[in-house]
């Protein structure tokens, strides 16, 4: 028996388990990524001969499988909004963006300096990694199948989704913040790189990520849907992994133009779902997209759990715990009613969404990127350690809690207007109709 038998034999375990566990969780207070995780956890407690999982070591492996289930993920979650892009239609999401993002960065760089008394950059950093909602474990959370309707998705799942989809872009000038910080912090100190820094990694980046991701989308729009060769309009032969094209193609010529591919991806759903929103073709892509997501997602889980049986979280303390809980219990809900104050969400609504911001595989991704960079003047292990822990927490709290507490809030929503002849109880409810026109001769005819 060879290390490589045992890893083909769980492989296919884990994706078996992949395709039944959705429905055995259904309805329970527990999610797939929760038992993929503990899942690692247990496998690699168990003697046997299985490889070591060590992103320190494996850093480049680590960001770019990571970097493959992020951009795939936003390709899942633009395609399945059904609302058109809109200043009032997503005031929700622009809130989340342009408020909550800001509020949580700052109050994790200021915990992060003062309670673990690392330097600035570090601290920057990990605000950075923290700072986006995942679109890989939020399924509980996120809007379901495309449908034709426009405005059929409930505010809480339409606001958690499209913050998923947009701030995981929108991390990457933060991290290059603490980038340059870190590098101005070893030269001795210098504001220069903030200049570079805005007009670069802030404005030409997102500039060119959202543009390239809107061509891209209108271009693959009208191949998909509205080409007159009948060889060439792919939405008539149906085919799902059309999407991992789009996804793969959308990132990497953004990337090569220089701007941000993620912002990109989700950009060039929403443009492809903008061009013929009615179509089955949408729910075709979703499905392929989500599979090969689920897919990947059980297996960087599972590869979580095993890091942490493996001693991952050896190097934590007390206050990197600290920072970690803080941010998911205090700052985070706090940032995100205050971002949401004055909008639509009313309530528990409000607290669902502020609350629910769920940290995952992007965080893994950024931070793997960003110690390819530069030196943060802190032990590695030690970042991964903390990232990891607040990860850990937020699967497991995230994860139990979501299914109820979203049922719970489908349950106290309104019921929608009742059909006419649709029974409620032990009454049949009345809608009023126009006058019939009269049969025969009107009134005052001979």
């Amino acid at each position: 028996m060879t290390i490589a038998d045992v890893v083909f034999a769980w492989l296919g375990v884990g994706a078996l388990v992949a395709a039944v566990l959705p429905r055995v969780v259904a309805g329970r207070p527990v999610s797939l990524p929760v038992v993929f995780l503990v899942s690692g956890v247990v496998v690699y407690a168990l003697p046997l001969p299985l490889p070591v999982v060590d992103p320190v070591e494996h850093r480049l492996v680590t960001e770019h499988v990571t970097e493959v289930c992020v951009i795939i993920a936003l390709m899942g979650a633009g395609l399945a909004l059904n609302r058109p892009v809109g200043r009032r239609l997503w005031a929700s999401t622009w809130r989340l963006l342009g408020i909550t993002m800001l509020l949580t960065v700052v109050a994790t760089a200021v915990v992060a300096w003062w309670l673990l008394e690392w330097p600035p950059a570090a601290a920057l950093l990990l605000a950075a990694v923290l700072a986006p909602t995942d679109p890989v474990l939020a399924s509980e959370v996120r809007v379901g199948e495309p449908t034709e309707e426009k405005h059929d998705e409930d505010e809480v799942r339409f606001a958690l989704t499209s913050e998923a989809g947009l701030n995981d872009g929108l991390a990457f000038p933060l991290t290059y913040a603490a980038i340059a910080l870190a590098a101005a912090a070893g030269s001795g100190w210098s504001a220069e790189w903030i200049g570079t820094w805005a007009a670069h990694d802030v404005a030409y980046k997102s500039v060119v990520g959202v543009l390239g991701g809107l061509l891209i989308g209108k271009l693959l729009g009208w191949l998909f849907f509205r080409t007159r060769s009948s060889v060439l309009r792919l939405a008539d032969h149906r085919e799902g992994f059309v999407a991992l094209g789009a996804t793969f193609l959308a990132y990497g010529v953004t990337e090569l133009a220089g701007g941000y591919g993620f912002l990109a991806v989700f950009t060039t759903a929403c443009a492809v779902r903008a061009a013929e929103r009615a179509h089955g073709f949408h729910n075709v892509l979703h499905d392929f997209v989500e599979q090969v997501e689920r897919l990947l997602t059980a297996v960087l889980l599972f590869l979580l759990g095993a890091f942490i049986a493996l001693g991952g979280l050896a190097p934590l303390t007390w206050r990197g715990a600290a920072t970690g809980l803080l941010l998911l219990l205090v700052v985070r809900p706090l940032a995100g009613w205050a971002g949401l104050l004055g909008g639509r969400l009313r309530g528990w609504e409000r607290w669902v969404v502020a609350g629910y911001g769920i940290r995952g595989i992007g965080s893994l991704y950024y931070l793997a990127y960003a110690l390819g960079q530069q030196d943060f003047a802190v032990a590695e292990r030690e970042l991964w350690a903390v990232v990891t822990f607040t990860v850990l927490v937020s699967v497991v709290l995230h994860g139990v809690t979501a299914g109820p507490v979203v049922s719970r809030l489908d349950r106290r929503r309104p019921a929608p207007p009742p059909e006419p002849g649709e029974k409620r109880g032990d009454e049949t409810a009345r809608v009023e109709e126009a006058p019939r026109p009269a049969v025969g001769p009107a009134a005052g005819d001979g």
